[in-house]
């Protein structure tokens, strides 16, 4: 009966969180291709490309209100409501999407009612991760704690690679039939996901730890105020340890978008499929590093990653310039795939072992989500900045990925492997 919860309560962490950055990516990758041109006219393509990433930037710094408000909700009520709102907003965000007019039909209107669908997005996206996260870590025993919590970080890129499959697909069209109706296939079709999603958490009781909190009379009022109060130092580290997570992935992911097809002369379709190749090595590698931080802990993992990463910046960049397609999809494949998949499949798990039940939710998603905003959501537009100012040389890019890492290094340096022992054990002390 036991493995039959926890089977039903890791598909229900992993399809929601699949759907809701299915909706996210589709809007970073469709940014670099149709909205600097649809909804972002310029005569300089760099200044539509740039307001393009700067909507998709805009939504990381709304992620921390998503991420309060639907925290306290979590830390209040409990992780299974708030999953359904979260899911509710960014579905509806997503669909809405697909059916907007561009710039050509409505004007300015056009570009105002794309960025209020994106600030949705993000409050959304805000309060999902924490409690995706959450369903799975508070349900896992304490000796498979790691690959709990890597499952739901394998909804980032199985939604990353339902995005770019499914737009794959679609720059196979004209392009005219592309730029035209196309690319509003994949947001419209994300509403039968979202249905799914709903009606698969439905299904699945609250988690023990938040049970045994509510039983404990431990609620906390205002989670917000209490989490700053009690753990402020823990929400810093968070903080500190998700740029590394973050910076480098949306370069590898997104900005490569554009680098590869402006910079580089690489087509759309063979950039978004080395992308969609690492995509799937990392899918497949992150549950395997979730299980190997049960065996040899967190820490070790996610420091010996961005250590790599340090390493990989400038070769990274290298590779790309080569001007082949197939050292373009190598260098896809070990950032995106090999490089970063043990810091991201232990990340989660290590923030949710430094909060205490009564403000986890409130904990993850506050570091999480300011991280996020930080260096996740700037990262393109940082990137294009750089090349454009620096007479489009990678060398300023590459040192942005480094500083990323040690900034997370130095983060992480405070935290203490808590693999195998009891989650909720310092509450009880």
């Amino acid at each position: 009966m036991e493995n039959n919860v926890n089977k039903k309560v890791l598909i229900a962490s992993l399809v929601g969180s699949s759907i809701e950055w299915f909706d996210y990516f589709l809007y970073g990758t469709v940014a670099a291709l149709v909205f600097n041109q649809a909804f972002f006219p310029s005569e300089d393509p760099t200044i539509g490309t740039m307001l393009a990433y700067a909507t998709f930037a805009l939504s990381f710094f709304i992620r921390p209100l998503g991420g309060i408000i639907f925290s306290h909700i979590g830390d209040r009520i409990g992780r299974k409501k708030t999953l359904v709102l979260t899911l509710s907003f960014m579905g509806g965000a997503t669909v809405l999407m697909g059916v907007l007019p561009t710039y050509e039909s409505i004007g300015i209107a056009a570009p105002i009612l794309l960025i209020v669908l994106r600030l949705i997005q993000g409050i959304g996206l805000g309060g999902e991760w924490g409690g995706a996260l959450l369903l799975a870590v508070e349900y896992a025993p304490k000796n498979k704690r790691g690959l709990f919590g890597s499952i739901p970080q394998m909804g980032v890129t199985i939604g990353m690679l339902l995005g770019t499959l499914s737009l794959s697909i679609m720059t196979l069209l004209p392009e005219e039939a592309f730029m035209t109706w196309g690319w509003r296939v994949p947001f419209i079709l994300s509403a039968l996901l979202v249905i799914f999603g709903l009606w698969i958490r439905k299904g699945i009781d609250e988690t023990p730890s938040f049970k045994k909190s509510q039983e404990k009379g431990e609620i906390a009022k205002v989670p917000f105020l209490e989490t700053m109060r009690t753990h402020w130092k823990e929400v810093l580290i968070a903080v500190g340890a998700k740029v590394v997570e973050t910076a480098p992935f949306y370069i590898f992911g997104t900005f490569i978008v554009s680098y590869a097809t402006t910079q580089l002369g690489f087509s759309r379709t063979i950039t978004l499929s080395a992308v969609t190749i690492a995509t799937i090595v990392t899918t497949l590698l992150i549950p395997i590093m979730g299980n190997l931080s049960d065996k040899i802990g967190r820490k070790k993992l996610y420091v010996g990653g961005t250590i790599f990463m340090i390493l990989y910046a400038f070769p990274y960049f290298w590779l790309l310039n080569q001007g082949s397609a197939i050292f373009l999809i190598l260098a896809t494949v070990l950032g995106l795939g090999v490089i970063w998949a043990p810091i991201t499949a232990v990340l989660g798990t290590m923030f949710s072992e430094i909060f205490k039940t009564n403000v986890r939710y409130t904990g993850i998603s506050l570091g999480y989500q300011i991280g996020a905003a930080v260096a996740g959501g700037t990262a393109p537009l940082v990137a294009t900045a750089l090349l454009n100012a620096y007479n489009n040389s990678y060398v300023p890019v590459a040192l942005y990925i480094i500083l990323a890492s040690i900034i997370s290094l130095i983060a992480v340096s405070a935290v203490r492997d808590r693999n195998n022992q009891d989650l909720d054990a310092e509450d009880a002390a």
